[in-house]
């Protein structure tokens, strides 16, 4: 067996500990932030208007292209796709 080496005391591990150190810590990245829209929870006059005119000339109509083209809430295109 090998010889029994002396042990620390509290003491002096606290200081080497608060001695050492690894230099910097590491920064986690804050991941993608997206930007929040502001898109409509009603429809305007305008809005209304657009929707009769410009979603039955599109290709693929789905409730993501509607929100992109007229600025309104998921919801709202949803129950306006419906009707």
């Amino acid at each position: 067996m090998p010889p029994k080496i002396q042990q620390k005391s509290k003491e002096q591990k606290m200081a080497a500990a608060l001695a050492g150190g690894k230099g910097k810590k590491k920064k986690w990245s804050k991941g993608k932030s997206r930007d929040k829209v502001d898109n409509k929870v009603l429809f305007t006059k305008e809005q209304w208007d657009r929707l009769h005119s410009e979603v039955p000339k599109m290709k693929l109509i789905t409730v993501s292209s509607v929100v992109e083209k007229l600025k309104i809430n998921g919801g709202v295109a949803r129950r306006a796709l419906r009707e």
